[in-house]
């Protein structure tokens, strides 16, 4: 059976990685900027996995299992956090939450 080097994990993160950056800088829809940040936390556990493989410890698995947990439950709020915040707009802007101010 053929093994992937390790370095091959670490490139593709980094590109999954970078690709979310970009997008939470670039667009301006919060949704995107969710999507993307989730994008920067699976590079993260993509990384913890392979390190795990590589080293045979089951740590950076366990690692990997909180922080999607966590990002799950960041995902939820944030999401509902949006919907509530812009239920009434067709176009959502993050920039608008600038005008939610009193």
């Amino acid at each position: 059976m053929m093994t992937v080097p390790i370095g091959d994990y670490v490139a593709l993160a980094a590109v999954m990685f970078f690709i979310g950056v970009i997008g939470v800088i670039v667009r301006r829809n919060p949704l995107i900027m969710l999507m993307s940040i989730e994008l920067m936390f699976n590079a993260g556990n993509l990384l913890l996995i392979a390190f795990a493989r590589e080293w045979l410890q089951n740590v950076g698995q366990i690692f990997a299992f909180l922080v999607i947990t966590v990002a799950a439950a960041e995902a939820a709020i944030g999401l509902a956090i949006i919907v509530t915040t812009f239920r009434p707009e067709k176009y959502v802007d993050v920039d608008d939450i600038r005008a939610l101010k009193g």
